[in-house]
């Protein structure tokens, strides 16, 4: 996929280093085609790192993807370069007024917080509100795919005994559906959260079905029957390292962290852990761009939502 990112965006070396088609705003100007345009509500602390983790997930289709990063007014971030968010990043004033094909909100280290005490809760509902005229397909991810389900339709979470943390594996509900076109009869997918929610409580709103789920790790991926929002509460787009990384920092924060499951050879942390879940990871991002977004969006952005 030629996806169009800002000129000297981090994530830009490191995408063309892994032979990605990165595309400039000049070679984009020049293009006479309709691209697909995706706005990523990046709430992480690590920006950068989750910038390039999606990037890099979003770039395997023939299509032009034009991406915008959103952050929020209402709280800044205290671990990424000012500099950077105001190169790289709007805020919902300057973007409240465009139409876009696709959105991610990404997750939080939010989980003990309650909602309404987050200090962007109150513009995140205007967002959720507002991408339902102004966005076409929402992809809520992790702390996002929670606080969206809690917002839109009155599910709660609830907290696991220990921390999820590992590789798990999955089975569909919907194996035929175009979600999981080229998946395997099984998936393994990386997990990092406190909290889940029940199959019961999915099951008890007509607007929603399950449709990927763990033995070990319970409710996986939801959508709206609709097909206008998803929830997925794993992490497809990590890293190898990435469940290492925040092993090694709680560990080296005094929180006694588990091993994650199924990650480290023998579970030694010594051992460099084995990618099992890549494939998984660009299917599930390339087929909701793909069947979920370019497929059922309208010609017209401004049509998009089917009113302002």
């Amino acid at each position: 996929m030629p996806i169009k990112i800002k000129d000297s965006l981090p994530a830009q070396s490191i995408l063309e280093g892994e032979n990605i088609f990165v595309m400039t705003d000049f070679r984009a100007m020049h293009q006479d085609i309709r691209p697909l345009n995706v706005l990523i509500l990046n709430l992480m602390p690590t920006k950068i790192v989750t910038e390039t983790q999606l990037l890099r997930k979003l770039s395997n289709s023939p299509l032009q993807v034009n991406v915008e990063f959103l952050q929020t007014a209402s709280y800044t971030s205290q671990h990424t370069d000012t500099s950077h968010l105001e190169t790289f990043y709007k805020t919902f004033d300057e973007i409240k007024g465009m139409k876009f094909d696709g959105m991610i909100i990404t997750g939080a280290p939010l989980a003990y917080v309650k909602y309404e005490e987050v200090a962007y809760w109150e513009e995140l509902c205007t967002i959720m509100d507002w991408a339902e005229t102004h966005v076409h397909c929402t992809y809520y991810l992790c702390w996002g795919a929670f606080a969206g389900l809690h917002y839109h339709y009155g599910i709660n979470h609830f907290y696991y005994e220990d921390k999820l943390s590992g590789i798990y594996k999955h089975k569909m509900n919907k194996p035929k559906s175009p979600l999981f076109r080229g998946f395997d009869d099984e998936f393994y997918a990386p997990q990092s959260r406190e909290i889940g929610i029940r199959e019961e409580d999915i099951n008890a709103i007509d607007d929603l079905e399950i449709m990927a789920y763990s033995d070990e790790a319970g409710v996986t991926i939801v959508k709206s029957k609709d097909s206008r929002k998803f929830f997925v509460l794993c992490h497809a787009e990590y890293d190898a390292d990435t469940l290492s990384n925040e092993y090694f920092r709680d560990l080296n924060k005094g929180l006694n962290p588990k091993v994650p499951k199924n990650y480290f050879p023998d579970d030694d942390p010594s051992k460099a852990p084995i990618v099992n879940w890549r494939s998984t990871g660009q299917l599930l991002y390339t087929n909701w761009l793909n069947y979920y977004v370019y497929q059922s969006t309208p010609y017209d952005v401004e049509s998009i939502g089917g009113k302002n």
